[in-house]
Formats: structure tokens, C-alpha cells, sequence
């Protein structure tokens, strides 16, 4: 975790998320990583969630900055879910 010069907590990692979903009639596995950034309260939550471990995660995309067309999940809110079935898995970024 970091501080803005204002002291705002920042921190940021890698969600992957897996689940089956139907298209066209038949199943497919759908797999994905994407960058996640959380300010002030949901980036102590966002520290605190153990590496590996499931979450459903909400907030909105937008690009990691103005010349970059790359998305970055910018969470508003956390929760922990036991298992990690039908959920998205936390990593460290670096």
C-alpha cells in the first residue's frame, strides 16, 4: 500500500477471474486478469485480502491513464467469499 500526498491509502494488484458461461448454446471457460486499484477504505480492504483467496469485487473501469487505452478495475467495494469457486482471485502486482 501507498499514500497519496494527501494521505489517501492506494493500493493495487491483479484480480483473475474464471467462470463457465454459455454462448451461442454451449459452455466456455472464460478466463481473465485485469489490474485493480482501490483508494481510501477499499484500498485497506484490498490489502487485507489474503493472496489467492475468492472475492466478488464491485466498481467501475476505466484506463489507467489518459494516453492509455489499458482497463483498470478501480474497486468500491470487497467481499470475501470462502473458497473460491464462482468468485476472483487476488495477486500481488510487481
Amino acid at each position: 500500500m501507498r499514500y497519496t500526498p494527501a494521505g489517501v491509502p492506494v493500493s493495487e494488484g491483479l484480480l483473475q477471474h474464471s467462470a463457465a458461461q454459455s454462448e451461442n448454446g454451449a459452455q466456455r471457460l472464460v478466463e481473465l486478469e485485469i489490474a485493480v486499484l482501490a483508494l481510501g477504505e477499499p484500498a485497506r480492504w484490498l490489502q487485507a485480502a489474503p493472496l489467492g483467496g475468492a472475492v466478488n469485487v464491485t466498481g467501475f473501469l476505466a484506463t489507467r491513464s489518459r494516453n492509455s487505452k489499458t482497463p483498470v478495475l478501480h474497486v468500491n467495494s470487497i467481499e470475501f467469499l470462502e473458497g473460491n469457486e464462482n468468485g476472483s482471485i487476488l495477486q500481488e502486482e510487481g
